[in-house]
């Protein structure tokens, strides 16, 4: 066992003739320590290099590196001869196989080891004198990344709960843990945050491992809160950190406020569709029960978070309520079920007779205002039809349609198909054609259903199959032939369909004898304007020929009673009295 410095240094005293050598070892031991001391600030791990840091003197015999005990005792660790060139390792079990000096008596560690944190010293012996030089060795560890374990489930305002731990690992010297929220340092507060901070050292590596608890009472505002941990340690180049990944944590709060609202979200709701109530609760977790009430019902229907109603109809319209299962709490919506209702009278397939009147009405009950246009045969009409005298013409497929603007997809429509039916109706014309070799005889028809038309001739019975057939439109169509008579001849024209069989005939003279040709009446709205315009022609002429006849008349009678009275007054020239009531009596009758 080797000998403190002080009995090291009487030990010499006490000799009568002692190695010049040996007391100058055992007297460098005995000088005090140097002020100012070097520092080499190692990495766990890492190699340590500590220079001597004396210069090398003449007469160097050899060179000695120590490190001292925490009782002050030195222990010798490495040996350098500068005559041999030979280096020497103590047998200490903590350096075994990790100490490397060199020729200039550098002394390298390997395997930088918390234990390694001593004052080492170089030392450099000549025959007359010992030279010394300490150096201070400091190790450094950094902590692993701290991480938060024992996390909480989740948090419950108003409530102090342990959030979680925050752990770092293997430090060296000790470290320091701080709590952040969203960024921020968490400062103790007194039942609200409570942070309790553990370091314990590895009794074999002698680093540290730092645990911080956290205690929390949340509030609603941390629902996406995020914690975090900082760990605070000393390196060889200073102070630095290590930040913790971020947390987040579920925070249960109780409901404050209750929604309805109605799916899917449109703005109109119209007869026939499927809506949705939908209640939610603003607590976490939010309510999975709710109470629904209906218009009409005064006990709520208890279901989950939604009520679903199909095919709606107008009477759904009203005030809809949910509320928590407790009724608590409470909130209402109201629903409006458009809807749009049609009646054509009549409606569907209508038979009538040319000349009928047929009274149509089309009437609408809706929810909002509607316009009513009516469609025949794919056209949009401008006017509403009114049929006080049925014509052929107004034979066709009629829409009455409506449609509500605001509400999608809401509109109605009903159809009248009105057929107009008539007995045939024939009229005869005939005509010479320009090349004075033949005559075009003519059969206008009128009446449906679409009469069947047959040419005759009189006495023989023959048929004529050549005739040709203009279009049929609105119940009128003309079957014409051309014949070229040698002589007269009288043509039938029959017309015959489900409802009578009409026959006229027409006499037609020998294409060599001249005769009266009719004009072909016209098949359109045009003949029918002009016959109108005709009548009217005719009765403004008989109108004037009736008037100027009354005129006559009565200038006749007044021209009869003055000659008259003129003869009378030429007899009785002398008699005065007659002659005044013969002027009263002509004034009378000019009167």
């Amino acid at each position: 066992m080797m000998e403190p410095p002080a009995a090291a240094c009487a030990s010499c005293r006490r000799r009568l003739l002692p190695p010049p050598l040996l007391c100058l070892l055992l007297g460098a031991l005995c000088l005090p320590p140097a002020l100012g001391l070097y520092t080499v600030n190692a990495v766990y791990g890492d190699t340590i290099t500590m220079p001597c840091r004396l210069e090398v003197p003449d007469g160097l015999m050899f060179g000695k590196w120590k490190y001292e005990m925490p009782n002050g005792s030195p222990v010798f660790i490495a040996f350098r001869s500068s005559t041999k060139k030979n280096v020497q390792y103590d047998d200490v079990p903590d350096y075994k196989d990790r100490l490397s000096l060199s020729e200039n008596y550098t002394l390298s560690i390997k395997n930088a080891r918390i234990s390694d944190e001593k004052r080492f010293v170089c030392m450099l012996v000549t025959e007359d004198d010992v030279s010394e030089e300490p150096t201070i060795v400091k190790v450094f560890k950094q902590p692993s990344q701290p991480e938060i374990l024992h996390q909480a489930d989740f948090l419950e305002t108003e409530k102090l709960q342990m959030l979680g731990e925050c752990v770092a690992r293997d430090s060296y010297p000790e470290g320091n843990i701080t709590w952040y929220k969203n960024g921020r340092v968490l400062q103790p507060v007194e039942e609200a945050v409570v942070i309790n901070l553990q370091s314990v050292a590895n009794k074999s590596t002698g680093l540290f491992t730092m645990t911080s608890s956290l205690q929390y009472m949340p509030t609603k505002e941390d629902a996406n809160a995020k914690f975090s941990c900082v760990v605070t340690y000393y390196g060889p180049s200073g102070q630095k950190t290590i930040q913790s990944e971020p947390v987040v944590f579920d925070v249960h709060y109780p409901t404050e406020k209750v929604t309805i609202q109605v799916l899917p979200q449109s703005s109109t709701i119209k007869e026939g569709d499927n809506i949705t109530l939908k209640c939610s609760g603003n607590g976490n977790p939010p309510p999975q029960e709710f109470l629904f009430y209906i218009p009409g019902e005064t006990e709520g229907i208890r279901s989950s978070d939604t009520y679903s109603m199909t095919d709606v109809r107008r009477n759904a319209t009203g005030e809809y309520k949910c509320s928590l299962t407790d009724k608590s709490m409470m909130d209402s919506t109201t629903i409006t079920v458009h809807y749009l209702d049609l009646q054509l009278t009549p409606s569907g397939e209508v038979t009538k007779q040319i000349g009928e009147a047929l009274p149509v009405s089309c009437t609408i009950s809706s929810s909002r205002n509607a316009t009513v246009f009516w469609i025949k045969d794919n056209t949009r009409m401008q006017t509403s039809p009114s049929f006080s005298s049925l014509q052929y013409q107004d034979a066709g497929n009629y829409i009455c349609a409506t449609t509500l603007q605001e509400v999608e997809g809401l509109q109605k429509r009903k159809t009248l198909k009105l057929i107009v039916e008539g007995k045939p109706q024939i009229k005869m014309t005939k005509k010479t054609n320009t090349n004075k070799m033949s005559k075009t005889i003519v059969c206008h028809v009128e009446g449906f259903p679409k009469p069947a038309v047959q040419w005759t001739v009189t006495g023989s019975g023959s048929i004529i199959n050549k005739a040709k057939e203009t279009k049929y439109v609105n119940g009128k169509f003309s079957s014409k032939i051309v014949i070229a008579p040698e002589e007269n001849v009288t043509l039938t024209c029959i017309a015959e369909n489900q409802l009578e069989r009409t026959v006229t005939s027409l006499n037609v003279s020998a294409i060599s004898i001249p005769e009266y040709d009719e004009p072909e009446d016209r098949n359109d709205d045009n003949s029918e304007k002009v016959n109108d315009q005709a009548k009217l022609i005719v009765g403004i002429v008989v109108g004037l020929l009736l008037a100027a006849l009354v005129a006559g008349v009565v200038y006749w009678l007044y021209v009869k009673k003055s000659k008259a009275a003129s003869k009378h007054v030429d007899k009785d020239l002398g008699n005065i009295e007659e002659n005044k009531k013969l002027e009263e009596n002509n004034h009378k009758s000019e009167t």
